[in-house]
């Protein structure tokens, strides 16, 4: 059987692109997507087709990522398709038998749409209700040729079923736990985001601004085109001398990190599941995150602390599990093992074969 899966674009390292990665090495499958420069740096041996580069302007870039899906036609040269990102689906008119991994509905579209509006000024407010009513419709049109969603959370479930009125199975992204390892318990916490507004970087540095003996390390970037640059020139514009910013580093170096650091920090919003903590838990380090989203998911008792989205208490926390590391060690490795890339390797190919299976069925 061969199996193709639409990426929106690799412009960043980030969960969804890892996800897409352990999808395409279970099944044996090609990648199809725009942008792939992030690819090259996370699997230059991935099997790949570009449908050409996208615009590295906000709003044109959505566009042209979704124009590029909606009209292509692999329909004849593979026998499944799994469709992964924001825009990907716009290709499932035409490509059937079809899953969806829907990371989440698109947020400026709907749950944090009042938020993303706010944002912008009184000629680029028009713009984008213009921008997301257009695309709203297209979205849920393409949704509609979807066959079965399959998604990473129950929290992206909820919003799913809140979204389409339709369900979708739970199949949380992998941690390859083999890969991580710990190494010591470090003078420095760890965040690994993309940044992006909605990751909230600056309630981190504004708690280690109030905390000089510790020192955060941020790792991450962003997808150019995206709308997170004027966001980072904010954030970055003047740090506390105790927290740096790295970018976007190679793999090696992230599991280096992660081996080293004391625990991680994480303040998304609502994140839809958020695999950064299961990989710092996989090198057996405590877990500091908002009791949002995903993360109510994953931390559990004995593997770190959920907290309010405030700096002084993010800051107690912070103070807490820093006290003893340590003692959240077996406790993370153990919590990590659950979301084992092998246990993912059988579900998503048990979904795959379901789908066609009922696909088969109809016909």
């Amino acid at each position: 059987m061969k199996v193709a899966i639409f990426h929106d674009y690799f412009g960043a390292i980030g969960g969804g692109e890892r996800v897409v990665l352990a999808m395409a090495k279970a099944l044996d499958a090609d990648i199809i997507t725009t942008d792939t420069d992030a690819l090259q740096k996370m699997d230059p041996d991935a099997r790949v087709i570009s449908l050409g580069a996208t615009p590295a302007i906000p709003g044109l870039k959505q566009i042209a990522a979704s124009w590029k899906f909606w009209s292509c036609n692999y329909s004849e040269d593979y026998d499944f398709f799994i469709f992964s990102g924001n825009w990907a689906h716009y290709a499932a008119q035409r490509h059937h038998p079809n899953l969806w991994y829907c990371h989440t509905p698109v947020r400026a579209f709907y749950d944090l749409y009042p938020l993303f509006l706010s944002r912008q000024g009184f000629i680029r407010r028009q713009q984008f209700r213009v921008w997301v009513h257009l695309h709203r419709f297209f979205d849920r049109h393409s949704v509609r040729s979807v066959d079965t969603i399959v998604t990473n959370s129950e929290n992206v479930r909820a919003r799913i079923l809140n979204t389409y009125s339709r369900d979708a199975e739970v199949i949380s992204p992998p941690v390859d736990t083999s890969r991580f390892r710990c190494t010591e318990y470090g003078d420095f916490w760890l965040s690994v985001n993309r940044l992006y507004p909605e990751k909230r970087i600056e309630l981190q540095i504004e708690a280690f601004r109030q905390l000089p003996d510790e020192k955060l390390v941020i790792a991450g970037g962003y997808a150019q085109g995206d709308h997170a640059s004027l966001y980072i020139d904010r954030v970055s514009a003047d740090p506390p001398p105790n927290v740096s910013f790295l970018g976007e580093i190679p793999e090696p170096d992230l599991i280096d990190l992660y081996a080293r650091c004391k625990g991680l920090i994480c303040t998304a919003l609502d994140e839809d599941f958020g695999i950064t903590p299961l990989e710092a838990m996989a090198s057996g380090k405590p877990i500091v995150a908002v009791n949002e989203g995903g993360f109510r998911e994953t931390v559990i008792p004995g593997t770190g602390l959920l907290t309010e989205p405030s700096m002084d208490i993010i800051i107690q926390a912070i103070k807490i599990v820093g006290r003893n590391p340590e003692s959240y060690k077996d406790a993370c490795i153990a919590r990590a093992r659950e979301f084992d890339l092998l246990r993912f390797e059988e579900r998503i190919k048990t979904a795959v074969r379901n789908v066609i299976s009922a696909y088969q069925g109809t016909r």
